[in-house]
């Protein structure tokens, strides 16, 4: 029983932990599947099926109903009168219902068409729609990175206050042998009243970035939720951009391909086949004059020439959209590979910051270190040597910062390129 007790409690040790960690890659998944516009990617496979299905079904036989009645002013007659026959010429009222129905043969193309109208349009619409999910990547960055950059600075706040707490208790003690005086004691004192409100501030400001992480994720994240901060990610030197964006362009290009291929469906002719079936006055035999059923079979053979009429003109709009999608992508890789060279260059400064950082703050801890031995010999003032502590903190912090920054600039070249 005791070892089972240990074994849970060992277990649950390990899992504690695990669950108050969150890593980048779990907060980009979780953003994706809360985003409100998730739910279109379902909406447009279901656009796409329902239209699909709708225009194949115009090649099932489609039936029409038809009737009319009407009056005429005249009506045929016979010229002569033939001996032994009565005729009374065609009725001036006439009368007929009709049912049609048509079958598709071949109409150039048409349905076809417009199937690969449909399925282009969906495929243009998800790239889209990809184009928008991929920016919410960003935006995780950016608070993810930015609840890491809190921390570092909280955790250097928390370092300052312990060097300011043992310079506190020093000053004191040098106070109390005739060393300093009171107002030096309210020195210190004041500087970490300062380090406490600056440790208020970057809890609030941590608290709102915990808020906004929780409204990305859909998840309510606790105040104290650790960060596990990621990986350098392993770029390639050549930086090949893979983003959305390219994607969305070629869809918009096969949708005018498709486009297109519809102009030549148009101009094709189109074969049916028709039965009608009718009952009126009068009848298939114009000479009676009664009701009477009567039924039609053929063949139907239709070549529309009004779209040879547009056609160059639709060609050359169609090219000239060509020309604006080839030049939105070109635009795009521009300013792309602009804020590579940007992100890059922004990499070449933080490395060359980070070689000298570890150097600023050795001498900064030794420069502190001689000011509070000259305290202590009563040749420097204290306010002088928390000078010297303050910039020692803030060596601290800017190496920290370029930490940070240079991880989120290489995340940033990641998003930039999609590698």
């Amino acid at each position: 029983m005791i070892r089972t007790f240990l074994l849970l409690l060992l277990m649950t040790g390990m899992i504690l932990p695990a669950s108050a960690q969150l890593t980048l890659e779990e907060c980009q998944r979780k953003a994706q599947d809360n985003y409100p516009l998730v739910t279109q990617y379902q909406l447009i496979r279901l656009s796409e099926e329902y239209s699909l299905a709708n225009a194949a079904k115009g090649n099932l036989p489609q039936i029409s109903l038809s009737g009319k009645a009407s009056y005429q002013s005249d009506a045929t007659t016979l010229p002569f009168e033939v001996p032994g026959v009565s005729f009374r010429g065609m009725p001036k009222d006439q009368y007929q219902v009709m049912v049609e129905v048509r079958q598709n043969l071949w109409d150039g193309g048409i349905i076809r068409n417009r199937k690969k109208q449909i399925s282009a349009a969906s495929e243009e619409a998800t790239r889209q729609l990809d184009v928008s999910m991929y920016a919410v990547n960003e935006r995780v960055n950016e608070v993810f990175f930015g609840i890491l950059l809190l921390d570092e600075q909280l955790t250097q706040n928390t370092l300052y206050n312990k060097e300011l707490e043992r310079n506190l208790k020093a000053v004191c003690s040098y106070r109390d042998n005739g060393l300093a005086n009171e107002a030096d004691v309210d020195a210190v004192q004041v500087e970490i009243l300062q380090s406490h409100q600056q440790r208020i501030s970057l809890e609030n400001n941590r608290r709102a970035y915990i808020r906004m992480l929780s409204l990305l994720t859909g998840e309510q994240l606790e105040e104290s939720v650790h960060l596990t901060r990621p990986d350098t990610p392993v770029l390639t030197e050549s930086l090949q951009i893979r983003r959305p964006e390219l994607a969305l362009y070629n869809a918009r290009q096969y949708q005018l391909n498709v486009r297109e291929q519809a102009l030549k469906a148009g101009i094709r002719p189109q074969l049916s086949l028709f039965a009608q079936g009718a009952y009126g006055n009068p009848g298939l035999n114009m000479l009676k004059d009664a009701f009477e059923p009567s039924y039609l079979v053929g063949a139907r053979l239709s070549w529309n020439f009004g779209s040879l009429y547009t056609l160059r003109n639709d060609r050359r709009q169609l090219d000239n959209e060509r020309l604006k999608i080839e030049s939105n992508r070109n635009l795009f890789l521009f300013n792309t590979r602009m804020q590579l060279t940007q992100q890059d260059e922004t990499v070449r400064t933080l490395r060359e910051q980070m070689k000298k950082d570890d150097e600023i703050i050795r001498l900064r801890t030794h420069i502190r270190q001689a000011a509070e031995s000259k305290v202590a010999n009563g040749t420097l003032s204290v306010t002088e040597m928390l000078r010297e502590l303050t910039r020692e903190n803030l060596a601290r912090q800017d190496k920290a910062l370029h930490e940070i920054q240079l991880l989120l600039t290489y995340y940033q070249l990641q998003h930039l390129t999609n590698e």
